[in-house]
């Protein structure tokens, strides 16, 4: 039972380290705005990550072309998860290059990235972070623990506060993409 427990009692003092600093706030308004901007500018949104983060890009992507909480118009966002690209970019270039790719076939000046890594050093999401530098989009960057190399390289960067293992940053993620969405849901409807 205590194991079990345990495992509440850190997801906690996670979300309490997470609320108590206030760029945490600060860093998730930023990044609204810059989603909503493109959004109003014609732009699109491309998510990524490995992993349960891929599982949170699709998330993210999912629920701004679909529906969040209300019925309103659909926002043009996409993750980078089909698994014939993947498989054929890591076979043919490798594993490092399947969001890098994508991000050179359909990004565009203005676009934004919302980029996943609960390390911020994944090399497949630095590839995708600079295609989509030299494609002139904006970079938003989900990480955890010191932010690895992504945080220097992030337009604004959302980090989770350090924890032992992934699970923690991945919860910390999630709460902050349902906050995105609300805020630009909330945002775009009331233009």
């Amino acid at each position: 039972m205590e194991q079990i427990k345990k495992h509440f009692t850190e997801a906690q003092d996670i979300l309490t380290q997470f609320v108590n600093n206030p760029n945490s706030f600060k860093n998730i308004e930023l990044a609204g705005q810059i989603l909503v901007q493109a959004i109003q500018n014609g732009n699109q949104i491309i998510s990524c990550g490995n992993g349960g983060s891929m599982c949170d890009a699709m998330h993210f992507a999912e629920e701004l072309s679909g529906k969040y909480r209300n019925d309103r118009p659909a926002y043009p966002a996409l993750s980078i998860s089909d698994p014939a690209h993947i498989s054929c970019v890591a076979n043919d270039y490798g594993y490092e290059f399947v969001f890098s790719r994508m991000v050179e076939a359909i990004g565009r000046k203005g676009d934004v990235l919302f980029a996943i890594s609960t390390s911020g050093n994944s090399e497949s999401i630095l590839n995708a972070i600079a295609a989509a530098k030299t494609k002139g989009m904006r970079i938003i960057g989900l990480t955890g623990n010191d932010g690895g190399k992504m945080a220097a390289l992030c337009e604004t960067e959302i980090r989770a506060p350090r924890s032992e293992y992934s699970d923690r940053a991945q919860e910390i993620h999630i709460k902050v993409i349902h906050a995105l969405i609300d805020y630009v849901e909330t945002n775009l409807n009331n233009i």
